[in-house]
């Protein structure tokens, strides 16, 4: 497919699963990608990410950015946009998942985790704007978890994507006279090794769905794919859930 060729994006916490599917899919709808990982040990993982992306003819590189440093997540945006030479498509991926009651978050948890979740997608999408085109896109990878809540032990994590429901809606309105689209994707249930489909929960969270099995991270790709592609045109402000039919 070559609906995005010529077109250069930047995805966060790109090097495995959700990230990764959204990087290797963007790839092969003709986009050169650039794209974030946190730390020293997830270097192999985002140099396979590169090979396969470069083995599809395509451009790609890596960055090592934590979510939680604004200055990092500033300069990855700054760096995708120069050494690609443009930038069109933001994917705030970057995330994680903090479990555990309410009474046991500690404040440096909550801090880290409101940075990676909220923080960096403000951040990263102030510096894009300064290079996206009009016929920009602004993608954040939220939760099903924000706007049903099945289970505890997840106040930290649901708060935090929340922030991301306020972001699109807002930055929606605010770019749409630039021609830019904001929207978020909310994966339910996606097999990763974040969420198993073999793990502890993974029955549990497929009876929770009304087709009865998890995501795929190329699912949540096709999604995002669509959102920065011609079909996307003139879908922004919005909030699209693939969970299955949890949230139904």
């Amino acid at each position: 497919m070559t609906e995005l060729l010529g077109k250069a994006a930047l995805v966060t916490g790109g090097s495995r699963g959700i990230g990764a599917a959204i990087v290797r899919r963007l790839a092969r709808d003709g986009a050169d990608v650039a794209f974030t990982y946190v730390s020293p040990a997830g270097k192999a993982k985002a140099e396979a990410v590169v090979a396969d992306v470069e083995a599809a003819g395509r451009r790609a590189f890596a960055i090592q950015a934590d979510a939680a440093d604004a200055d990092a997540v500033r300069e990855s945006v700054e760096r995708a946009a120069r050494e690609l030479g443009r930038l069109d498509i933001l994917v705030n991926n970057a995330g994680v998942y903090p479990y555990g009651p309410f009474e046991d978050v500690t404040p440096e948890e909550l801090d880290r985790t409101l940075a990676i979740h909220a923080r960096a997608a403000f951040v990263a999408g102030q510096a894009a704007v300064a290079h996206l085109p009009r016929g920009g896109r602004i993608v954040s990878i939220g939760t099903n978890l924000v706007h049903r809540v099945p289970f505890g032990g997840i106040v930290l994590y649901s708060m935090s994507k929340s922030a991301l429901s306020g972001f699109t809606r807002a930055l929606a309105r605010e770019l749409g006279p630039r021609g830019i689209t904001v929207n978020a994707v909310h994966p339910g249930s996606t097999d990763t090794d974040m969420n198993p489909a073999d793990g502890d929960t993974a029955d549990f969270q497929r009876g929770m769905s009304a087709l009865g099995h998890y995501s795929n991270a190329d699912d949540i790709a096709a999604t995002v794919a669509h959102l920065v592609g011609p079909g996307g045109r003139t879908i922004t402000g919005t909030e699209v859930t693939v969970d299955g039919g949890t949230n139904a």
